[in-house]
């Protein structure tokens, strides 16, 4: 058996120097009658005699080059002891023997006990090929995935030996942001620490309600987290904010701080997690509904809107740089307020990043995303450049200006302010349609009203004015959000507010 392994070895290496001339055999299927039972291949010629039922068949044919896998022991040409015996030859007509099945026998002295290769390789070829069908499968299935929700960068997973650095039984939730600040890539934990953080953490309350699913309050090692629970069908909208909240160097004060995303099968459905930063505080939305504001606390939540802004307009060159990333749904509810009555900008899931070496935006954007309520001119009418990066900054300019207005309404000065309104609250009803929303903003040309009063204090004045040019109907004519950072930096010196 073993001279038999060696021969049959040889006549493969001497097929294989073959020249590409078809090679000619005999052929006993019935797709080569017409062929006068004969047939051509670039690869081998086979014999193959079965024992399978008590009835003896034998197979001629011709074996193609592509199917002599793996080289020197194709599958294609094993024999298998009681049911198989195959031969496979490389000269013309070299598989016109009669073969008989070789009787299952005892091992010959001195051939250790077990199944030689030949065997093995026999029984291993059935499951071999089904293992590889569904490699082949599984990858058609990932690639789809990732094209049909546009994630061309893949959240890095890194080794989980380190995971002791970061979740050590002393580390507090103060400790871990620490980290993430300080680690040099700016691009938040490793995703096994993500997993092993979410997996830790005690829901205590539900706090919020939106159009993706619940926000509740968690408590990890003592802290408080927010955990952004999305439903299963916004499968998409949770992986694309988790990706981006994991841009290199997007870590800012003035940026909702993310610290995990996972997916938890909670035996019913599977939940999939966003966990960052708690404010108690709530969305900007909520603050300004119950509190009214001095000068120097609209200053604040102004001035801290335009730089978390900034940050996220801004590209950083470098091997460790960021994109440029535009919010897309910028609006009262989706910045929240931090402790010290600063803003932190979230709901990155609609946000889109921009490639300048290639000039291309990372996901095929829709015409109009984003709130109906605060859309620009530009949205609204469909006349937005959608290959333009400038143009998304310039749709969020106008809707930082709205929030503006919001918050400066309830600033109190000399005694004065007024009740919380929603913008165009007296222009267009409570859920507008995108129609109502284009014949006001659009066609009638009509902004939120800003009151004479405003005039008589400076800081309320550079408030307006800046408001006014956010919403110019041509977006390029809006200031940004940097030039906007820096007059409110200029009127915070002047009025002394403390940041």
């Amino acid at each position: 058996m073993a001279t038999n392994r060696v021969l049959l070895s040889l006549v493969v290496v001497l097929g294989s120097l073959r020249t590409c001339d078809a090679l000619s055999c005999n052929c006993s299927r019935v797709e080569c009658e017409k062929q006068d039972y004969r047939c051509e291949t670039d690869g081998a010629c086979m014999a193959s005699t079965s024992f399978i039922d008590g009835v003896e068949q034998h197979v001629r044919a011709c074996i193609h080059r592509d199917q002599l896998v793996p080289p020197g022991q194709p599958f294609y040409c094993l024999s298998a002891e009681g049911l198989l015996n195959t031969h496979c030859c490389y000269t013309d007509y070299c598989n016109s023997i009669d073969l008989k099945v070789h009787p299952v026998t005892a091992w010959p002295p001195g051939y250790s006990e077990g199944w030689g290769p030949v065997e093995v390789a026999a029984v291993v070829a059935g499951p071999v090929f089904l293992l590889c069908v569904l490699l082949l499968l599984a990858r058609f299935l990932f690639q789809h995935h990732q094209r049909a929700y546009g994630h061309r960068h893949r959240l890095e997973v890194e080794d989980p030996s380190t995971e002791h650095l970061y979740l050590a039984k002393d580390k507090t939730l103060q400790d871990l942001i620490y980290d993430l600040s300080t680690s040099g890539s700016g691009s938040g934990l490793p995703l096994f620490v993500q997993r092993t953080v979410a997996r830790t953490i005690v829901l205590q309350e539900i706090i919020g309600k939106g159009r993706f699913g619940e926000v509740w309050r968690g408590k990890w090692r003592g802290g408080d987290v927010a955990v952004k629970i999305f439903s299963s069908r916004e499968e998409r909208s949770w992986f694309r904010e988790a990706e981006i909240y994991q841009t290199i160097m997007l870590r800012h004060e003035n940026i909702l701080g993310f610290i995990a995303a996972d997916n938890k099968d909670n035996g019913t459905w599977t939940q999939l997690w966003l966990v960052s930063d708690y404010h108690e505080h709530g969305s900007l939305f909520d603050y300004l509904n119950r509190y009214s504001i001095t000068i120097e606390g609209m200053i604040k939540l102004a001035l801290s809107a335009a730089s978390g802004l900034a940050h996220l307009h801004m590209e950083i060159l470098g091997t460790q740089g960021k994109p440029g990333i535009a919010h897309r749904d910028l609006k009262s509810k989706n910045i929240l307020v931090k402790k010290n009555c600063t803003c932190a900008i979230a709901d990155l899931g609609l946000a889109v990043r921009h490639d300048s070496v290639t000039d291309t935006i990372d996901i095929a954007p829709n015409q109009r995303v984003g709130t109906k309520r605060y859309m620009a001119p530009e949205v609204l009418d469909e006349s937005i450049n959608m290959r333009h990066f400038d143009s998304f900054k310039c749709a969020d300019i106008y809707a930082l200006g709205l929030v503006y207005w919001e918050i400066a309404r309830r600033c109190n000065a000399g005694g004065i302010h007024e009740e919380y309104q929603l913008p165009y609250y007296d222009l267009v009803p409570s859920d507008p349609s995108i129609e109502e929303m284009r014949k006001v903003v659009c066609d009638q040309r009509l902004r939120p009203n800003i009151p004479n009063w405003w005039q008589s204090y400076e800081a309320l004045r550079v408030m307006g004015k800046i408001m006014r040019e956010c919403w110019y109907a041509n977006g390029a004519a809006r200031l940004t959000a940097l030039r906007i950072k820096k007059t409110l930096s200029q009127l915070s010196v002047e009025e002394d507010v403390k940041i």
